[in-house]
């Protein structure tokens, strides 16, 4: 089962592939090199990304430098994180608009429960991961089970999870000053240090080139025609400098109040570890493979024998343990809980998802994409900032980018001929 649908053209190719025959001259390069239409949308997702970091750096003089890029990892971690699991939910052709409210919910009561409840932090966090839960629960309950539209349940959620995040603390701003806890935020100690960095870069790149020479097997012992060996080594060795400048910029980066270097910082490695949890859920079991083929077509993945309503109702409590991961992580960064967190952040992260690539017509798009959408944001966010752009034209901007980005979807999908709903 593939993670997107296949063009009839593309289709043809791969039959005749599997039959032994070789692809004709007038076969496109992408399919005589084996490219998925997946793999060439992050590509060009990847240069976006490079294009925007050297434009702002060129128009501010200070965007590629390591203290701004140390913050923009960690500006993008808790929005990169509720990206990567709602993009499951969006998969689906579901949606979820109360994360930013559930998010607010579990973050001032965790910081409620440390501050004025005197609880250990551990046990707070706990208890804020439990009440996510009943929420995705219920709220997946009433989509999967009941069939009420997932737009009309979450929307009421966005509105009843804000009242809810202030009526836990009366409005008032619970403080947070647990050492330990704030080190989840990435706060003056919160990396780990330039050795680990280093260990851990090196590590990431060892794996990477082990798995790409495991796919190249695996594609051999089955009968399929593997990439050309030039180009895996060229998609290797380009991930391979990406993981290695990160490490170097965040090794270079230096808190004045500190003579050591940070490294990378731990909002970062959570943010790692949940792609990584939900990128194997979906490449590696069957819940990941039902996904896709609800988001493909519902109907037929019933009649194949997919629990498709236990399956949408784990997505959504997937969902909810990442969004009380992304509240912990925000509470710990801002040293408080107040209502007000995470207002706005059902839009950034649907359109993180979007931008990087799910589909919102349902049955594609990877995680991985996720990653690249947060950055694009938190690319654009901070180099408006830098050039002193005006909120409300940030907003503008913001606004327009995630239009084009469905603009650029739907066109990319019509031409490349993936199933359109």
């Amino acid at each position: 089962m593939t993670r997107s649908s296949m063009g009839a053209q593309e289709a043809t190719t791969a039959l005749a592939q599997e039959a032994g025959a070789a692809p004709s001259a007038s076969t496109p390069l992408r399919e005589r090199l084996h490219i998925s239409s997946l793999d060439l949308r992050l590509a060009i997702m990847a240069a976006v990304l490079a294009v925007m970091g050297i434009a702002f750096h060129v128009a501010t003089g200070n965007f590629l430098t390591p203290e701004n890029l140390y913050n923009i990892a960690q500006q993008s971690a808790v929005v990169g994180i509720v990206a990567a699991a709602i993009a499951l939910v969006i998969v689906q052709r579901q949606i979820d608009l109360s994360v930013g409210s559930v998010l607010a919910t579990v973050g001032v009561l965790v910081a409620w429960l440390i501050y004025t409840q005197g609880w250990h932090w551990a046990y707070a966090c706990l208890a804020g991961w439990a009440v996510s839960l009943a929420i995705a629960l219920y709220q997946g309950w009433l989509t999967a089970y009941l069939g009420v539209p997932s737009f009309v349940v979450t929307l009421g959620g966005l509105v009843t999870f804000r009242g809810v995040a202030f009526l836990i603390a009366d409005g008032r701003t619970q403080p947070v000053t647990d050492e330990t806890f704030l080190l989840i935020g990435g706060g003056l100690d919160g990396a780990i240090g330039v050795t680990a960095s280093w260990v851990l870069g090196l590590l990431m790149c060892a794996w990477l080139a082990w798995n790409t020479a495991q796919r190249r097997r695996m594609a051999a012992r089955h009968g399929f025609a593997p990439k050309p060996l030039a180009l895996d080594v060229a998609y290797t060795a380009f991930f391979f400098v990406v993981i290695l400048g990160f490490v170097a910029a965040m090794c270079a980066y230096r808190i004045a109040s500190k003579s050591a270097p940070q490294g990378i910082p731990i909002p970062v490695l959570v943010w790692g570890a949940v792609v990584g949890a939900i990128a194997f859920l979906v490449n590696r079991t069957s819940f990941g493979r039902a996904v896709y083929a609800i988001g493909g077509n519902p109907e037929a993945a019933a009649l194949v024998g997919i629990p498709v309503k236990w399956v949408m109702l784990k997505s959504f409590l997937l969902l909810g343990t990442a969004v009380a991961v992304a509240a912990i992580v925000a509470v710990s960064r801002l040293n408080a809980g107040t209502n007000s967190l995470g207002t706005g952040m059902e839009l950034y992260a649907i359109a993180a998802a979007v931008i990087g690539g799910i589909a919102l017509s349902g049955g594609s798009g990877t995680v991985l994409g996720t990653v690249l959408g947060a950055l694009v944001i938190q690319f654009l966010e901070s180099g408006l900032l830098l050039l002193d752009i005006s909120i409300g034209h940030r907003m503008v901007i913001i606004g327009q980018v995630l239009i084009v980005a469905v603009v650029f979807d739907v066109v990319y999908r019509r031409r490349t001929g993936e199933r359109m709903a």
